[in-house]
């Protein structure tokens, strides 16, 4: 039986985001329309008041936490003051003040890259904590492991209703699409379609391949993250993935087909691999009932419609003459 309602008021706090975005369109096809949405503009929820007062005068039933400071290696190695304090404000206004309003339930969404660097594959549940993290992000993670041990503790002194999810690497519409900064699959897609539009006999990425990493569409993810609004009930937080991983060569060589790139894939083995496996161990979600619908292969060609449609600069589009 469901516990949500479509007459629910339901606040997704960071719903310009790419998980935010995903689960407001994911609500609204199933129906939840009484969305309460507020820009960084509108509402700071670093502000301990500000947040205050709009719990106070709005009442959400519900609440999805999807908003965070997020950046790469180098952002979070270079400000880690930043995001450990702007992401344990977000965290602790908005839990705070949604037990004080009443909250029906919550979802906080945390991620999976807090657990353990060296943490035993597949990464279960029961494996958070239990050895050193990574440095590169340990401000980031140490902010979003409050949040969620926040949610239990909630959950076990007040008898709140605030359940936590740990996502795999995302990817889909509304990803960073900036080399800089991006994760390697955006990235890719970028990389492949400049390299085709220019006309380049090959591209270079970095390290040999062979690393495996699992990727989850964040419209699946959207889909689970209401599915557990939904039914779940438990104050033990939940692993969500696809359970299957893949090597980086080969999501390249699938990257350079969807794109329809040409040329060779060279490898820049002087460049970091990173960690050699990271998959999530879906078991738990899998008995609730709830699998991934879109495969790797559906959902890159989705990404690659969204990135030329929003992203491509106008002079790299099919069929769209540039001016210089």
């Amino acid at each position: 039986m469901s516990t949500l309602h479509h007459e629910d008021m339901i606040f997704v706090a960071g719903h310009r985001g790419l998980v935010g975005s995903a689960i407001v369109r994911k609500l609204r096809e199933k129906g939840y329309d009484n969305l309460l949405l507020k820009t960084r503009s509108e509402l700071d929820l670093t502000d301990q008041a500000a947040v205050r007062a709009f719990f106070k005068s709005e009442r959400p039933d519900h609440v999805v936490l999807a908003a965070a400071k997020v950046g790469g290696i180098l952002a979070n190695s270079t400000y880690p003051a930043d995001f450990i304090y702007q992401n344990l404000a977000i965290e602790v206004n908005i839990i705070h003040e949604a037990w004080l309003a009443g909250v029906k339930k919550l979802l906080f969404l945390g991620s999976s890259c807090i657990y353990p660097k060296l943490a035993p594959q597949p990464l279960k549940e029961e494996y958070l904590l239990t050895s050193s993290l990574e440095p590169t992000n340990e401000a980031y993670a140490i902010a979003k492991i409050a949040g969620l041990k926040m949610c239990e503790f909630y959950n076990r002194q007040y008898g709140a209703r605030f359940i936590s999810v740990m996502p795999t690497n995302l990817y889909g519409p509304g990803d960073n699409f900036d080399l800089n900064t991006s994760h390697v699959l955006p990235a890719m897609i970028r990389k492949f379609h400049e390299a085709k539009t220019r006309g380049d006999g090959s591209v270079t990425l970095w390290g040999t391949g062979t690393p495996r990493r699992e990727f989850l569409h964040v419209d699946d993810l959207a889909d689970a993250c209401v599915f557990l609004l939904e039914r779940y009930e438990d104050p033990a937080f939940l692993n969500i993935g696809v359970g299957e991983d893949v090597t980086i060569r080969e999501l390249a060589e699938l990257v350079r087909r969807i794109v329809g790139f040409g040329g060779d894939i060279l490898w820049d083995s002087a460049k970091p691999d990173g960690t050699p496996r990271k998959l999530l161990d879906v078991s738990k979600l899998k008995a609730l009932g709830w699998k991934p619908a879109i495969s790797l292969e559906e959902g890159i060609e989705d990404t690659r419609r969204w990135y030329l449609r929003n992203e491509a600069e106008p002079a790299l589009r099919p069929g769209v003459i540039g001016t210089t």
